[in-house]
């Protein structure tokens, strides 16, 4: 059986691994990257947000991701009947990017992938680890190759970056349930022939077609389109009779007064993909030897977009404090990493939660707008939900359904007075 020895090994190249390599491969430490999928490969999480952008130009990634012209994001909109409501990144409360990108994940990954190769980082694809032996804060990986052969790679630390793959959480039984309801989603490709011009035809939107039901609509820059359901599991698969997601799929297009004409006949450029119970929660995020990055430890939702850009944040502060170890500084985990990661997790699960319960969509749709208010979610919204400047972020857990209660009265005092 072969060997090998490195420093780091990462589980995954997706963004999360890839964050990470380029990181720690700028620093002069040896790292290998396994990925048990070939790339290009067909993924989930094509919008993007702002606080992403951080974290590909720190690592080095920026300029080949910028060549590849994705569609630029700058903002989201969201529908419900008559009712919309813009956020503009560009008027939000916190400093920082104000844009990022609307992207294939197939061809974002794989530039991203590439590109740490370019670098001189070991990407094996096709390899799967079937078994990982800690020795203190030392390990041993097993990993299958693509012809079925076996080898061992000795490394000082693992980075779990496997996504829904979630490597470590099965071997160590780190699997928990997620505090999120049970929600289920079905998305393809179409190619965008009824696309408008301008700014309608390449906005990101989501159209709510019930209190917990939306559609999502993600034009990207090659002329193809996203268009995905999120509902409750239940009311997903009511949808189909014989769960024929193409079928499903479109039976939700057209219940969307707004993008029915443009997408209820158009053929899926791929047999539409059911994900079902997404929500993932761990016990713990690290342990000795190893962090769990990305959807391997948190996913939450798709409403908001905060799958990548978590995945890159957890990627390159584990990276860094993974750097501080091997140069023999004492690392508290639990506070710099864990506890870092889910304050931030812990506010957007919040917006999750009230997003469903129809409170966030109150203040969302409030006339008339408050500014104010508005630029301080659109903070939360972009990805800066470790900003103790915002209310919106430091009193997340209530902020939103006081308000919400007190334009709800609002609204009932002024349905008495008119009668």
């Amino acid at each position: 059986m072969l060997n090998e020895s490195v420093d780091v090994l990462i589980i995954g190249a997706g963004p999360s691994g890839c964050v990470s390599a380029s990181y720690l491969h700028q620093q002069g430490i040896k790292v290998k990257v396994v990925e048990k999928t070939t790339f290009p490969r067909l993924v989930v999480g094509e919008s993007l947000i702002p606080r992403v952008m951080d974290h590909f130009e720190e690592a080095g990634l920026l300029p080949a991701l910028n060549a590849m012209n994705f569609e630029k994001k700058f903002g989201a909109r969201f529908i419900r009947g008559d009712e919309v409501c813009h956020f503009d990144f560009s008027k939000k409360f916190t400093d920082g990017w104000n844009w990022t990108w609307q992207v294939p994940r197939a061809d974002f990954d794989y530039v991203m992938a590439q590109e740490i190769i370019k670098k001189g980082v070991d990407l094996e694809f096709n390899s799967e680890v079937t078994a990982v032996d800690f020795q203190g804060s030392n390990s041993t990986t097993t990993v299958k190759d693509p012809e079925g052969n076996f080898k061992t790679i000795q490394a000082k630390f693992i980075i779990d970056s496997s996504g829904f793959g979630r490597v470590l959480p099965r071997l160590l039984d780190l699997d928990t349930p997620s505090g999120l309801d049970p929600h289920s989603s079905i998305f393809a490709h179409v190619e965008d022939i009824n696309r408008p011009e301008g700014e309608e035809g390449t906005l990101i939107s989501f159209d709510i077609l019930e209190t917990e039901v939306w559609l999502w609509v993600i034009p990207f820059s090659n002329g193809k389109t996203s268009v995905g359901v999120v509902a409750p599991t239940e009311y997903i698969n009511k949808l189909s009779d014989n769960d024929d997601t193409s079928e499903a799929l479109t039976a939700a297009i057209l219940k969307s007064d707004y993008y029915k004409k443009r997408f209820g006949d158009l053929p899926f450029l791929f047999n539409p993909i059911k994900l079902v119970n997404y929500s993932r929660a761990v016990k713990k995020m690290y342990g000795e030897g190893f962090a769990l990055t990305g959807n391997s430890s948190e996913f939450l939702d798709p409403v908001f977009s905060s799958g990548v850009a978590f995945a890159a944040e957890s990627g390159m502060l584990a990276a860094k404090l993974i750097k501080k170890q091997l140069e023999g500084e004492q690392i508290d985990w639990e506070t710099s990493y864990e506890g870092y990661m889910k304050k931030g997790v812990e506010v957007f699960k919040t917006y999750v939660k009230e997003w469903y319960t129809g409170n966030l969509q109150t203040l969302f749709f409030h006339q008339p707008e408050n500014p104010e208010v508005k630029r301080k979610i659109c903070s939360v919204l972009a990805g800066y939900v470790w900003d103790n400047k915002n209310p919106f972020v430091t009193k997340h857990e209530n902020i939103v359904k006081n308000m919400a209660y007190l334009i709800d009265m609002e609204k009932q005092e002024k349905e008495k007075s008119i009668q």
